[in-house]
Parts: C-alpha cells; structure tokens; sequence
C-alpha cells in the first residue's frame, strides 16, 4: 500500500471519528501504515479526539439583531459628527516604535455609556471616553483608520469618515 494513500485515509478516518465506533493502526512487516475500522492481528486502536462543533445562530435571530441595530442607529444617535484631530487624513509621520496616537472628537460631545471606538485597518482596536487612544507597533506603510461611536451594548451609533494615514518606521538594514 502506498503510504501517502495511507496517511490520507487516516486523516479521513479522523475527521469523521464520531461516525465510526473505533479506528484500529496496523504496521505491516514492510513498515507500511494502514487503518481500518475491523480489528486484526497486531492492531492497535487509535484514540481519537472529539470533533469541535459550532452552532449558528438561526437566522431569524442574526436578522433580528441586524434590525435592532439599524433602529438604535436612526433613533439613538444625537451626534452631529465624529472625526479624528489626528492624524489627519493622507498625513504621513515618522514613528520609530511604530506607536500612533488617535486623537478623535464629537459633537456634541460623548454622552455617559458611550465610547469612541477606532479601527485600523477594518479591525477594531481599542476603545476610550478620553477621545485618544495609542495604538502600539503600527507596520511602516498606508493604513486606514475609522472612528465610530459606540454604546454600553458596543453597537455602533454614529460613523465618522475614514482617514488614511502613512507610518514611517527605521529600517534595521538602513
């Protein structure tokens, strides 16, 4: 037997453990693996890890909170506006640890339970009700970063525009 066939019928085997009751490993006097779910002389059982399953939420359920979002979106916001005093928007700097300061504002400004929330890059990170957040070890190059305000619950009330950005980091070969 062919033993990429043999290592690809084990991962097989694996991957629907549940499905079968017991899978038994058989070295052959060649040195050749194989795996069956019959036991033969020589076998040994292989102990195998339970399957990791998810449960999705139904999706009346994903709709539901979708549309709560979008109503607390029109009702909630009383904010005019929200952008960032810095950096502003096409700004290039140079930052040696590659740490950047987002300074951001409202108007009027944050309500009690509200926070401002920036993302880098689409991915959220951090939050603060000081209006400035530091972002440590930013890459060198063009990023972009998005501010939005968010509530106790962490849905988004209110968007400013986005700013994109470049960072200027020293090169270890310059």
């Amino acid at each position: 037997m062919n033993p990429t066939l043999g290592i690809t019928a084990a991962l097989i085997l694996l991957t629907t453990g549940p499905a079968l009751a017991e899978v038994y490993r058989n070295v052959d006097a060649q040195g050749n693996v194989t795996f069956s779910d019959e036991p033969s002389e020589g076998a040994e059982t292989v102990k195998l890890k339970p399957v990791t399953t998810i449960t999705l939420p139904k999706p009346q359920t994903v709709r539901e909170t979708d549309k709560l979002r979008e109503e607390v979106k029109r009702e909630g916001s009383v904010y005019e506006s929200v952008s960032f005093t810095f950096p502003e928007n096409d700004q290039a700097f140079h930052s040696g640890s590659g740490d950047v300061r987002f300074e951001m504002r409202s108007t009027p400004p944050l309500e009690p339970g509200h926070k401002y929330e920036v993302t880098l890059d689409g991915q959220p990170v951090g939050q603060s009700t000081s209006g400035s957040i530091t972002v440590n070890n930013v890459f060198r190059g063009t990023h972009e970063a998005g501010v939005h305000i968010v509530d106790s619950n962490g849905v988004q009330i209110k968007t400013g525009n986005p700013v994109r950005f470049t960072v200027h980091r020293p090169s270890v070969l310059n």
